[in-house]
């Protein structure tokens, strides 16, 4: 079944460990403005959904439940869950595979990123998710990490500094059940230039 073909679920509760970490963020604000929490509430229960199902999403009837935990219409709920793109509102892959597709990261190679998924991950384009339900690929704009473009934001996580042939190296590891860890895959020192630090070294010419 593909992700456009998907079937909501028919209940959704949160389980304690969900409901755990609303009742710590909905204790932050005010009597009464409990509605200031949908935007975590939401993510808490799209991960719940990635722990139960092996799929991150949010249906409508954990929406509903959102609504309900917090006190407020269902609508207001749905109007935020559809306006960020954090939420994803039909069944995704294990792995989301979010390729900056913005200028900097462009520039710098992130068609090769996008072929090497497809290739990779069986997918046929953005939007896709592949037949043995691993993979979904989406395009995103800018994500913030442009000197170390270009990027390519697996679920939660940054790998920077990617070309096509660490994106396969990454996919496969992925397939094998491994998960390396974020970051530059070049070894970069966090934002500094490649090579390691240029300033304030002490060093004169």
């Amino acid at each position: 079944m593909s992700a456009a073909e998907h079937i909501e679920p028919s209940h959704f509760a949160f389980d304690a460990d969900s409901e755990a970490q609303i009742a710590k963020i909905v204790a932050r604000y005010p009597e009464g403005r409990q509605a200031s929490a949908v935007i975590p509430a939401l993510y808490i229960a799209q991960k719940q959904m990635g722990r139960l199902t092996g799929s991150a999403w949010v249906p409508r009837i954990a929406m509903d439940a959102v609504a309900a935990r917090l006190g407020m219409p269902p609508m207001r709920v749905y109007e935020v869950a559809t306006f960020y793109f954090m939420f994803n509102t039909k069944p995704i892959g294990k792995f989301h595979l979010q390729v900056c597709g913005t200028t900097p990261c462009w520039l710098r190679g992130s068609d090769d990123v996008m072929r090497a998924c497809k290739e990779a991950g069986h997918l046929k384009g953005y939007g896709d998710t592949s037949a043995d339900g691993l993979f979904t690929m989406t395009e995103v704009e800018c994500l913030g990490g442009c000197v170390n473009a270009p990027i390519l934001q697996v679920d939660d996580d940054y790998y920077e500094d990617m070309d096509y042939e660490s994106t396969v190296k990454l996919l496969e590891a992925l397939k094998r059940g491994e998960r390396p860890a974020p970051g530059s895959v070049i070894g970069r020192q966090t934002s500094a230039p490649e090579g390691g630090p240029m300033v304030l070294t002490g060093s004169e010419e």
